[in-house]
């Protein structure tokens, strides 16, 4: 009796000790980017580079076609099943669709979205839930096809971001901005307004305006979010403006108000085109003019740091990488041109006007980029080359390949997958 209650009681002595050292960790049930390129120019800052050291040789595993059309590059989980979500325009059927990359492009789950949003593409984080917009409505699925939640919107929620402890980032093509929770789908906080007098039962107001970024549709592309310091910044055409210009706001988790308002800048006179992207540390904005610049600006107040003549109109984002590598972006006339940022001034490091990028530069780690350029025999070819110098790796035909590159997604086992506006859809193994 007495051994037994000592040993109860020398139980009873450590019980204390051990709760003392116990701590919440409740963290990790907070949903954040996926391991893979988890959605659109892969992470909240559109950097369009991944830390994940690329293939230089890469053989084709499979390519299937959506049945429609693709805006919006593929976003790539980073379970075992590797899954590549991808938001098409189908005439029927499914326009959402879930296949899983490992096996040949099996597909998991396929579900029918409201049409009209495809520049807009969707968003894995790292439990495989998908996170994706149409208009009027904010929407989340977990592995399987079923709805997790919905959340209403004023407008067509462009690709959503990851704002850290479990908060996401939803920017709609009429300039809503909210924090949603991304477990309920609920608001966080107050929205913010970028444009005043907009109807909310017309979400479908200006659609048509966004895949060419016109006039009607003041937020034609995804917002860019800097973990390090909290910085929004979203390219915005105020109505009856000359041209889009940026407007930034500033996150305050956990405070009221959430957002707030920090500046607007017109600094890029002919206006603004394409995702603005944001520096590793936060500190600078990237983004293309509609003149054939790629500018840098201050991300703490938009004024202007130093702008470089590419002498042509990228379409696409540029890619940047942590050191300061900037890899100008793609579409009709680009060619494949690298910039250091110095601070106060961009160097042209090397300069390729043997090729044409169709779409945004895809760095993987320091020795290996992708991008898609035009093909005389098949159409389109991936280009795998180092951006340290630009000199070709290898390239890969796409075999009846039509229409145009909507990126290049890298995964988080080396895994390339590229898709074209036609629907096509092909991914790539390394060799």
């Amino acid at each position: 009796m007495l051994r037994r209650f000592v040993a109860f009681a020398s139980t009873a002595l450590v019980l204390p000790a051990a709760t003392v050292g116990c701590g919440n960790t409740d963290s990790w049930v907070d949903a954040a980017p996926a391991a893979g390129w988890p959605g659109q120019y892969t992470n909240a800052s559109n950097s369009s580079y991944t830390a994940t050291a690329g293939a230089q040789a890469l053989e084709l595993q499979w390519t299937r076609s959506v049945k429609g059309s693709l805006f919006a590059s593929a976003a790539l989980g980073g379970g075992d099943a590797d899954y590549v979500a991808l938001n098409g325009q189908t005439a029927g059927g499914c326009s959402l669709m879930v296949w899983e990359n490992a096996d040949n492009g099996r597909q998991r789950w396929c579900t029918r979205l409201v049409l009209g949003g495809g520049f807009a593409g969707p968003l894995f984080d790292q439990f495989d839930n998908v996170y994706v917009g149409q208009p009027g409505t904010m929407l989340s699925y977990p592995p399987t096809q079923w709805v997790r939640w919905r959340h209403p919107v004023i407008g067509m929620p462009m690709t959503p971001r990851f704002l850290g402890g479990g908060q996401l980032l939803v920017v709609t093509h009429l300039g809503q901005v909210q924090v949603v929770d991304a477990h309920r789908g609920e608001v966080v906080g107050s929205s913010v307004d970028l444009v005043l007098g907009v109807d909310p039962t017309d979400s479908d107001r200006g659609l048509t305006d966004c895949q060419q970024a016109r006039p009607l549709c003041p937020v034609a592309a995804a917002p860019a979010f800097a973990p390090s310091n909290g910085m929004i910044v979203i390219g915005l055409w105020p109505p009856g403006a000359k041209a889009p210009i940026l407007t930034a706001l500033q996150y305050h988790p956990g405070q009221t108000p959430v957002l707030t308002q920090e500046w607007t800048s017109d600094a890029v006179a002919s206006g603004v085109l394409a995702s603005p992207v944001l520096s590793s540390n936060g500190s600078t904005v990237y983004v293309n003019s509609r003149d054939g610049r790629l500018w840098a600006l201050g991300a703490a107040d938009g004024k202007p740091k130093w702008s470089v003549p590419l002498g042509f109109t990228a379409q696409t984002p540029p890619s940047v990488a942590p050191g300061g590598l900037i890899v100008s972006g793609g579409g009709p006339g680009a060619k494949l041109v690298a910039v250091r940022d110095g601070g106060d001034h961009g160097d042209v490091l090397w300069r390729r006007d043997d090729v044409t990028p169709l779409c945004t530069p895809s760095q993987a780690g320091h020795d290996v980029a992708y991008t898609v350029t035009p093909d005389t025999n098949n159409g389109l070819a991936v280009l795998v080359f180092d951006p340290a110098d630009g000199h070709t790796l290898n390239l890969y035909p796409l075999p009846q390949a039509t229409g145009w590159p909507v990126g290049v997604s890298v995964g988080y086992d080396r895994r390339v997958v590229t898709a074209t506006s036609d629907g096509q859809v092909y991914s790539f193994a390394p060799a």
